[in-house]
């Protein structure tokens, strides 16, 4: 028999029947989600980017929100070990589904297993899960799109198309670990690379492929340490060798480039372009005071509601929502994905698209 469960857009119309006495049916009667035992683990990889806390609050509220109770963890400062072993205690407890932003995509093969074995369904979140069939389904921005926003922002803002050049442009991606790193950067190489065969653009370190660029852990630190190393290389300054862009994949690896640049006396009159993604608080402030020049904002709220969904579809025995089955394959075949759109952010509509719509506080952006 399915369950019905609570969509969070009916949620307080529901407790407000709850309050007044009209008591909800058990299967098959949209009843109390914690009495029928509804369980669902979501693991995320750390608390050290600001993200990820977006993500997980935004789960836990939408998912409570639903009706369902919820184990959150956050794996530690993106130790893996830590995030296996919470996976293995919310199997051992028995959630009915597991939503899991994975630290590294190549190592949960051992725990998913068990999960598998269990029969909870697996929703990768975020960051494919490689090499298990235990993933059910895969939920994400296109993030090959999101690579294609930030190289085509590059393309038209030193009009590429009609600029003899050169213009010199570092690359900065993700973790090597993280799958999504495959999409984010052949994205905006699909934009930039013609520029760079024929000498438009100009990498003087030479470091155009994608394990060159790869950023451990995402960290702000260790683009910082590595931009600081291109600025001694190559003579990078305001007055000395001119650097037009550096695309990075996300906001934190932005944010420790923008940090080098400006040790280096960089400003905002002569800042290079620098991309990024996930308009983190950090970030926000540096597009405000002209040191980054976009980022492109994928809606946690979007992506955190279009899980629900799908655990709820799961939850009563439905095929939840799905949009693309043909892209995304962790090595053991297609995984059937939703894909979220992401926009783009920048000094002239940043205010609209994160402080009207409520992502942020001016409090947030401005103190």
């Amino acid at each position: 028999m399915k369950k019905k469960y609570f969509r969070p857009v009916v949620a307080v119309m529901l407790a407000i029947l709850l309050v007044v006495g009209l008591a909800a049916c058990g299967a098959g009667g949209g009843g109390n989600q914690a009495d029928d035992g509804g369980r669902i683990g979501v693991s995320m990889p750390t608390r050290s980017l600001q993200r990820w806390n977006q993500d997980g609050e935004n789960l836990q509220r939408l998912l409570e929100e639903a009706g369902f109770e919820v184990d959150l963890q956050f794996g530690g400062e993106n130790e893996v070990p830590v995030q296996v072993a919470q996976i293995e205690n919310m199997i051992a407890s028995g959630v009915d589904v597991l939503i899991i932003a994975a630290i590294d995509g190549d190592s949960l093969t051992e725990v998913l297993a068990t999960a598998e074995e269990a029969g909870i369904p697996v929703i990768a979140y975020d960051r494919l899960i490689m090499n298990t069939t235990a993933v059910t389904y895969y939920a994400t921005f296109d993030n090959f799109l999101v690579g294609e926003m930030q190289g085509r922002f590059i393309e038209e803002a030193l009009d590429l198309p009609n600029q003899p050049g050169p213009f010199y442009i570092e690359f900065f991606t993700g973790d090597p670990g993280d799958n999504n790193i495959n999409f984010f950067f052949p994205g905006a190489m699909s934009i930039l690379q013609q520029y760079l065969d024929d000498g438009t653009l100009v990498a003087l370190s030479g470091q155009t492929d994608i394990l060159q660029v790869a950023t451990p852990g995402w960290s702000t630190e260790a683009a910082q340490a590595r931009m600081e190393n291109l600025i001694s290389m190559n003579n990078y300054s305001p007055t000395g060798q001119q650097l037009h862009a550096v695309m990075c994949s996300n906001d934190s690896t932005a944010q420790g480039v923008t940090n080098a640049l400006v040790n280096a006396g960089f400003t905002a009159d002569n800042m290079p372009i620098i991309t990024g993604q996930d308009c983190d608080i950090i970030s926000v402030r540096n597009m405000v005071a002209g040191l980054q020049a976009m980022s492109v904002f994928k809606d946690t709220r979007t992506l955190a509601a279009n899980v629900v969904e799908m655990v709820i579809a799961i939850m009563e025995g439905n095929e939840p929502p799905i949009n693309d089955r043909e892209n995304y394959d962790n090595g053991t075949g297609i995984i059937p994905t939703f894909l979220s759109v992401p926009v783009v952010g920048t000094i002239e509509n940043y205010r609209e698209l994160l402080i009207d719509s409520g992502y942020y506080t001016e409090d947030q952006i401005y103190s």
